[in-house]
């Protein structure tokens, strides 16, 4: 079946950003995410998972064992597991962008502190 946002189950997090799950199963998740300006995620790891974002539209920070990679459109970042990281949006406009994991992250989450 064809996946988008439009048919994808959607949920919320961080109170205002949304997410669509396009793949969810034990070995694979790929998410696509909205973040509105200013918003953040809480920085933590992942113990078994390997994650890629990739930006769709906007601008966004990653926040990746305490050094700042600034996304634009077409670009991306690896997060393998171990890594504290955070993904941010410092801009005034919204981002969008998917979430590729593997294996999924369900259970696979440790938060810590946000620098």
């Amino acid at each position: 079946m064809k996946m988008s946002k439009q048919n994808a189950a959607h949920y919320i997090w961080g109170g205002q950003c949304d997410g669509w799950h396009l793949v969810q199963n034990e070995t694979l998740s790929i998410i696509h995410e909205r973040m509105p300006a200013g918003t953040a995620e809480i920085r933590h790891y992942h113990s078994i998972s390997r994650q890629f974002f990739f930006i769709l539209s906007g601008e966004a920070c990653m926040e990746l064992n305490g050094d700042t990679v600034v996304l634009e459109p077409n670009e991306g970042i690896e997060i393998p597991p171990g890594e504290p990281h955070q993904m941010m949006n410092r801009s005034d406009k919204e981002v969008e962008f998917l979430v590729i994991s593997n294996p999924g992250t369900r259970g696979d989450r440790i938060e810590l502190d946000s620098l």
